[in-house]
């Protein structure tokens, strides 16, 4: 004696194969779609704990012009990162002029978060005469993990008098953080000229960073 099988009941068992496979790309799209997510947001905490990682040990200096007397003014460097920094040059401009007009070589180390001074008062007198009113602006090149950095101009606002300085005040910060100076393709291969030749730089470029 046979048993009837009704019809639907085969068409729903060769169905089941068919279900079961669009239930599983359902699932394999909600599981790729979550890994996406997962991978973004494992992409951007990496790039968050990379930029926090280069800002605190990307070097970074300030620079204070300071009269003392009128016979006497000093320039301040101080390190605010936290990498430890080799200082090679400080330079001194008019905002007027397209080149520095004192420069003075160095080879001081600076610690993180240590200040290193010097008196720069003959430099100034000399660079503006005995008489002079008017900006000027600073900067610092130094050495860092290997590669030779300049900071951006901090200017400040001068008077000489009879060559006595009269005033010095700053007028405002640096415009832009420090930035590397390359030459060639070997950035870790950086010529000794390199120090000397930081202000080689087109006129128009030098006045944009100062505007």
């Amino acid at each position: 004696m046979h048993l009837s099988i009704p019809a639907p009941f085969y068409t729903l068992v060769n169905y089941i194969p068919v279900i079961a496979t669009i239930v599983t790309t359902i699932l394999s799209v909600v599981l790729a779609r979550a890994t996406l997510r997962y991978a973004e947001a494992s992409d951007k905490s990496l790039a968050l704990a990379r930029e926090e990682f280069e800002r605190e040990w990307f070097p970074e200096l300030h620079i204070k012009l300071e009269r003392v007397s009128g016979s006497e003014a000093r320039v301040i460097v101080t390190n605010l990162a936290r990498t430890s920094v080799l200082l090679q040059l400080v330079q001194f401009r008019k905002l007027t002029h397209a080149v520095p007009f004192e420069r003075c070589f160095l080879n001081e180390p600076l610690v993180a978060g240590t200040t290193w001074s010097q008196s720069v008062r003959k430099m100034l007198v000399e660079a503006t005469d005995d008489e002079f009113e008017g900006p000027i602006a600073a900067s610092v090149t130094f050495y860092a993990s290997g590669r030779l950095f300049r900071t951006d101009w901090f200017r400040f606002q001068i008077a000489v008098k009879k060559g006595h300085i009269a005033r010095l005040d700053p007028i405002s910060m640096a415009v832009r953080r420090v930035h590397v100076l390359e030459r060639g393709k070997d950035e870790g291969n950086v010529p000794p000229e390199l120090v000397r030749d930081v202000a080689d730089y087109p006129a128009s470029e030098e006045e944009a960073v100062l505007t």
